[in-house]
């Protein structure tokens, strides 16, 4: 059955029911976010649902987002709802004087307002947000890659918890841990033909957990493979998690991630992207001057691995968020029920 925004696969029926889901959910995430300190040695930390505009620190996603704005009228100050951690992250680690080899992960919750509802995409996102500290050695794909391939294992090793305590999840597939890695460009000289996502899916579906790296950047054709922010990532250096959802029949992407600017890669980005006028922003002004700490980091989202690891067909599932009236009937039709 198919709406304009919405699939559901064929004899869907969810194999969890609503409390049972309820609680799977909250296993799933104590599981995920102890196994995932334990390999990346990571702390848990406070963080803010909203930063100050002027800061600098609001994640610019594809660089075209709007962010959800107000004032306060009692500070005189006006900010803005975050879209995501990764600069108040790296901000965090400077101020906390994390050492080399340690970091943090927080639970981010923030409003995309632009997001196109579907079943992957909700206004709403939870994801756990993670910034690692790390050398100047450690700037290089291996370093990436051996990250990816352990916060895949924890995803795994989840898994096999869920499994435990819900037996009746072994029908879904299992977290595959040995991990394609592929470029942009390889994906592109591949498949020349189809778009970004078709291309995603046409190596994903044979390659059930792939890295895809170095997303921001243009490539041959003259076109990025997917937009990403200036000063954050650096571009050569980061990709995305993706996982072949058998019941959805695509590509999921669990996790956006990657080694963070220095100042010479935050140059060349601000300058290939336009925005040289942040370059006297508190964050960016700091990292030029080569004060705040060299990363890596990543976001892992939270509804994202809970629709995967418990076989559910929509977002709407696992999290509570505001639907349209097609997005409604749609799923009330097909015996969906949405928090």
């Amino acid at each position: 059955m198919m709406s304009t925004k919405t699939y559901i696969p064929e004899h869907y029926a969810p194999l969890l029911n609503l409390y049972d889901t309820q609680k799977a959910i909250g296993l799933l995430k104590r599981v995920f976010e102890d196994t995932l300190c334990g390999s990346l040695h990571l702390r848990r930390v406070s963080a803010p649902l909203f930063v100050e505009a002027s800061s600098g620190l609001n994640d610019d996603l594809n660089g075209v987002e709007r962010p959800v704005s107000f004032d306060i009228p009692a500070a005189g100050r006006e900010a803005q709802v975050v879209h995501s951690l990764a600069k108040w992250k790296r901000m965090a680690l400077y101020h906390y004087h994390f050492p080399v080899g340690e970091g943090l992960v927080t639970d981010m919750n923030a409003i995309r307002r632009d997001e196109i509802p579907d079943n992957l995409h909700s206004i709403y996102v939870d994801q756990w947000d993670w910034e690692k500290v790390i050398a100047p050695r450690d700037r290089n794909l291996d370093y990436l890659k051996h990250t990816v391939e352990a916060i895949v294992c924890a995803m795994a090793d989840t898994q096999k918890s869920l499994l435990s305590v819900f037996p009746q999840l072994s029908v879904l597939p299992q977290v595959h841990k040995a991990v394609s890695f592929v470029t942009t460009q390889e994906l592109e000289d591949a498949f020349p033909h189809l778009t970004a996502k078709e291309r995603e899916d046409a190596w994903v579906k044979d390659h059930p957990t792939t890295f895809l790296i170095g997303i921001g950047g243009a490539l041959q054709s003259g076109k990025p493979h997917d937009g990403r922010a200036p000063d954050y990532d650096d571009w050569t250096l980061n990709g995305d998690i993706l996982l072949w959802d058998d019941l959805l029949g695509r590509a999921i992407e669990l996790s956006s991630m990657g080694i963070r600017v220095d100042a010479a890669a935050l140059d060349r980005q601000l300058k290939t992207a336009g925005c040289d006028n942040r370059r006297e922003l508190t964050f960016h002004k700091l990292l030029l001057e080569d004060k705040l700490p060299l990363t890596i980091g990543g976001g892992i989202g939270q509804s994202r691995l809970s629709m995967f690891l418990l076989g559910k067909a929509h977002i709407g599932e696992v999290q509570v968020s505001t639907w349209d009236d097609e997005t409604i009937q749609t799923c009330h039709d097909a015996g969906i029920i949405l928090l």
